[in-house]
């Protein structure tokens, strides 16, 4: 969706609102594709003294297997969107992944939403963000509990160990 900003391009203090749905059901992540609503954009772009300044939130439910314990999870994301438009980029190689450039006297929502949910999510799909994960030895959940295996003692310590039992 292209969002017409050329009401503001010259107006220093002006701004336009912006909300609208991006579907992101193709977005492969590691094995799986963790978004199956639309991803949800809302905010302002504002001009400020002569630069475009777009803020905002993007929020939607993702929906994937956690990367330490394998439980399956969903959980709501909202991400802060605070990206420059500009009409043309100054140096392509040195580009900024926060700024845009316009097309013409527009800014191509999809593809700033799209950016702004990727660069934001974690690089591991987490169940919460202290979860235990799996014991080494058995395989039991540690979110549900400790396990019953015995700790292995570092052979590096095994002498003060024995010293301790005497």
């Amino acid at each position: 969706m292209l969002l017409g900003l050329s009401r503001i391009i010259e107006t220093p203090g002006a701004s336009v609102p912006f909300s609208t749905e991006v579907d992101l059901r193709d977005l492969c992540y590691g094995i799986s594709y963790p978004v199956s609503e639309p991803v949800v954009a809302e905010g302002t772009v504002r001009n400020t003294a002569g630069v475009l300044v777009m803020t905002g939130s993007v929020r939607t439910t993702i929906h994937g297997i956690c990367d330490r314990c394998a439980a399956a999870f969903d959980r709501d994301i909202n991400f802060p969107i605070d990206v420059v438009l500009v009409t043309e980029l100054a140096d392509e190689e040195n580009e900024d992944e926060w700024v845009f450039p316009l097309e013409g006297d527009s800014a191509n929502l999809d593809d700033i939403v799209r950016t702004v949910f990727v660069l934001n999510l974690d690089s591991k799909l987490l169940c919460k963000e202290d979860c235990k994960g799996l014991c080494c030895r058995c395989g039991k959940n540690l979110n549900d509990g400790a396990c019953s295996c015995q700790k292995e003692l570092d052979p590096r310590f095994a002498a003060l160990k024995q010293l301790l039992e005497k």
